[in-house]
């Protein structure tokens, strides 16, 4: 079962919710908490998407760092 949970304790919880909440309270309840579920599932999905599009948009190259010219060789006076 549930981690240990039988079958006789979640009736008891679920009594304890009828009793808590009424039976007319229950299904508001259950809505509003599909709704959140759906309204948090499409901010998820619109930030993954986001985040895809900003690292498609980055450049595939590291930028490239230019050298130092290097000092002429010979004899230096000085």
């Amino acid at each position: 079962m549930l981690g240990g949970i039988g079958w006789q304790e979640i009736i008891l919880i679920l009594l304890v919710v009828l009793l808590l909440f009424g039976a007319k309270r229950i299904p508001e309840i259950a809505s509003g908490l599909g709704k959140g579920i759906k309204v948090f599932k499409k901010e998820m999905r619109d930030v993954q998407k986001e985040i895809e599009s900003e690292v498609n948009e980055s450049p595939k190259e590291a930028p490239k760092i230019e050298k130092p010219e290097k000092p002429p060789e010979g004899p230096t006076q000085g």
